[in-house]
């Protein structure tokens, strides 16, 4: 009986030993994966107000010149019921690229696919990948609250503060659309006025009266 006892507590022992290399060996793993997309996420870049036009090709053509695109991942915006310009995470081939491409598009305005506005970039943060890794020892434990209990009133106010946040961002989108709707006006009565103009002067060298004129005040067109 003592013999049988005794190999009980080895095989005990054993086990549990094998379970701590198991965790140790899984922790581990963890650490590398979230090092690796902690890399992946310095190296992204966040891009928004694209068209909804734009598509993964166009986007990687358009970036090549700063560097290899490793990946072109769209985010769609499902909190509002409008077709908003989209946004989308590009992954360079390393952190400087992903920098060289943010400070580009700061300094000057990037078109992509004609937009008439340009596109905006900025550093990728973890939170924007729906692919992330939990963070390494990080256990989340989910249990009901009654609601006398102090965390149902917290849980409740959590509620209320998001239904105000979707309320605000509904609004915001509205008075986005309606700034941009203004913006591409002014935009396309702009490139109007101007193709009138080029055309009239068109017109005038193709019916003659230009050279007339050069002709009257001395003007040599060919040297203009």
């Amino acid at each position: 009986m003592f013999l049988s006892l005794l190999n009980d507590g080895k095989n005990v022992t054993k086990f549990n030993i094998s379970v701590n290399k198991r965790m140790s060996s899984s922790l581990e793993q963890a650490r590398k994966e979230f090092a690796e997309f902690e890399e992946k996420v310095k190296r992204s870049v966040l891009l928004s107000n694209l068209s909804p036009e734009v598509t993964a090709a166009v986007l990687k053509m358009a970036l090549e010149q700063f560097g290899n695109v490793v990946n072109v991942e769209f985010i769609p915006n499902l909190t509002i019921p409008y077709d908003m310009p989209q946004c989308a995470l590009v992954e360079m081939e390393d952190a400087v690229k992903a920098r060289k491409v943010i400070k580009t598009m700061k300094d000057f305005p990037f078109m992509i696919s004609g937009m008439p506005r340009p596109v905006s970039a900025h550093p990728a943060k973890a939170e924007m990948f729906s692919d992330r890794p939990a963070l390494p020892g990080r256990k989340i434990n989910f249990r009901w609250v009654d609601k006398s209990s102090p965390d149902f009133e917290v849980g409740e106010r959590l509620k209320r503060l998001c239904s105000r946040h979707g309320k605000e961002s509904l609004a915001l989108a509205q008075l986005q659309l309606e700034e941009e709707e203004k913006l591409a006006k002014q935009q396309e009565d702009m490139v109007m006025s101007n193709y009138k103009k080029h055309e009239m002067i068109e017109l005038l060298l193709l019916d003659g009266i230009a050279a007339k004129l050069a002709h009257r005040y001395g003007i040599d067109l060919s040297e203009e």
